[in-house]
């Protein structure tokens, strides 16, 4: 279990992670932050954009679900219910049993498993703590408060470092 808050790979938008990438990095389930990765916070349904994208990883044979630790669970219960993917709930990131229950459901292991998010306190840290690939995307609209400001400030050398390894890959 490596204690690393650095990404594998860092991303503009969620729309960059690719059925193609996945596959060049032998990932067959991704599981997926919701809030500022791949909606603003308290966004209610997902928007076509979205829908496409996921329908796009599911036809290339990617499984998809959402982890979150988000504690409006009606809310993310209904996003997810409206895409038909799995939710993950008060999943306790970055302790791993939010990301092993969602493997457990996909039959899947780490080796194979990503990890999309925008903090590294809970997505990066949490995906690597429990042997994933950590994948990281830019905030979808910035920092939601003060708290998540900071945090998004003080990962910067991180994100900073993982886009340098990837410019190398």
């Amino acid at each position: 279990m490596p204690l690393s808050i650095t990404p594998r790979r860092v991303f503009r938008r969620f729309t960059e992670v690719t059925p193609a990438l996945l596959e060049e990095m032998g990932i067959r389930l991704l599981l997926c932050d919701l809030d500022n990765t791949l909606a603003p916070p308290k966004t209610r349904h997902p928007t076509e954009e979205v829908r496409e994208w996921i329908a796009g990883l599911q036809a290339a044979g990617v499984g998809f679900a959402i982890v979150s630790n988000n504690r409006s669970s009606d809310r993310v219960e209904a996003y997810c219910r409206e895409l038909g993917v799995p939710y993950f709930g008060h999943a306790g990131k970055p302790k791993p049993g939010g990301f092993r229950r969602a493997m457990a459901l996909f039959g899947e292991t780490p080796a194979h498993t990503a990890m999309l998010g925008d903090l590294w306190t809970t997505d990066f840290l949490g995906a690597n703590l429990a042997g994933l690939t950590a994948l990281a995307v830019e905030p979808v609209e910035g920092a939601p408060n003060a708290g998540h400001w900071i945090l998004y400030q003080l990962h910067r050398p991180w994100m900073a470092a993982a886009r340098r390894r990837q410019r190398h890959e």
